[in-house]
């Protein structure tokens, strides 16, 4: 069975808005990790230290345990007020340890108008640099997601950028990589040095997000590749359909390719996103 080559985690808040919800839909689907995003309507990188304690109580009661906390540390523009946005990450990293979680996931911000530099990158790098020095001793690995649009966006930079700062991990998503014209088993190869776990989300030529297996990211080699190189965990993102917070998530004035079909509710597009995934590792030798 699948739980037995990976252990599966969720980015939840696609079944559900509220918590009980996803806790739900995690039971009805055997997950006992949580990359937690939005809970409540709220993002965790929002939540105070007494909310947080509330829901690390309620997850321990049903068993699950939050792997990585889904945050949009990053997610903004390099041009951007930089302090506020500091003090935000420093009440994530509180939130994670309060949460039990071993994981922060952030970016390298956005950079519009603003061409690719060795000044821009010196700048990411001091950023992401600030983030690490505050999250050393926590036990907290700090891990980068690619994605479309953010300075570290394709594998060669994400590459220069974990060599300067080995301590940084990867979150490697192979639809953010594919919509940026990038190969994905290219990309693997580039970072697998770096890749702490996996995103798995699929992502058909015209740019439209699928279930796993069914687009161009070749998840199931992706897997076997992982698996070979000491990989243990895989978080679903299932983004078949439009979900609470969804806007919160991406650039301003631009939208996920997302085609609602097929699916009643979010929550039986996280159920085919579950599905889906769980099929591929059943026919992996």
């Amino acid at each position: 069975m699948a739980e037995n080559m990976f252990r599966l985690a969720a980015f939840a808040d696609e079944a559900d808005k509220a918590l009980a919800g996803q806790i739900e839909a995690m039971k009805r689907n055997g997950i006992s990790l949580l990359e937690i995003r939005g809970v409540d309507g709220k993002n965790v990188s929002s939540l105070t230290p007494e909310e947080a304690r509330m829901i690390k109580q309620k997850l321990d009661d049903e068993g699950i345990s939050v792997w990585s906390t889904g945050s949009p540390i990053g997610k903004i523009e390099i041009s951007d007020d930089f302090a506020p946005h500091y003090d935000k990450f420093l009440n994530t990293l509180e939130i994670a340890h309060i949460l039990g979680a071993k994981n922060i996931r952030l970016f390298s911000f956005y950079h519009t108008g603003i061409d690719i530099s060795d000044g821009l990158r010196d700048e990411v790098l001091e950023r992401l640099s600030r983030f690490l020095e505050a999250a050393k001793g926590s036990g907290i690995t700090l891990c980068h997601e690619n994605e479309k649009g953010i300075f570290d966006d394709i594998a060669s930079r994400c590459e220069e950028m974990h060599k300067a700062l080995p301590e940084l991990r990867a979150v490697f998503d192979p639809a953010n990589f594919a919509c940026c014209g990038e190969e994905v088993l290219h990309a693997w190869e580039v970072l697998r040095p770096y890749v702490k776990y996996l995103h798995i989300k699929d992502v058909a030529e015209n740019g439209r997000i699928v279930p796993a297996g069914e687009g161009i990211c070749n998840i199931a080699e992706l897997l076997v590749r992982y698996r070979d190189n000491g990989g243990g965990v895989l978080t679903i993102e299932p983004h078949l359909t439009v979900f609470h917070g969804l806007s919160a998530l991406e650039k301003k004035g631009e939208r996920s390719n997302i085609a609602e079909r097929r699916f009643t509710s979010p929550a039986q597009a996280f159920d085919t996103a579950v599905n889906s995934l769980k099929s591929i590792i059943n026919n992996i030798n």
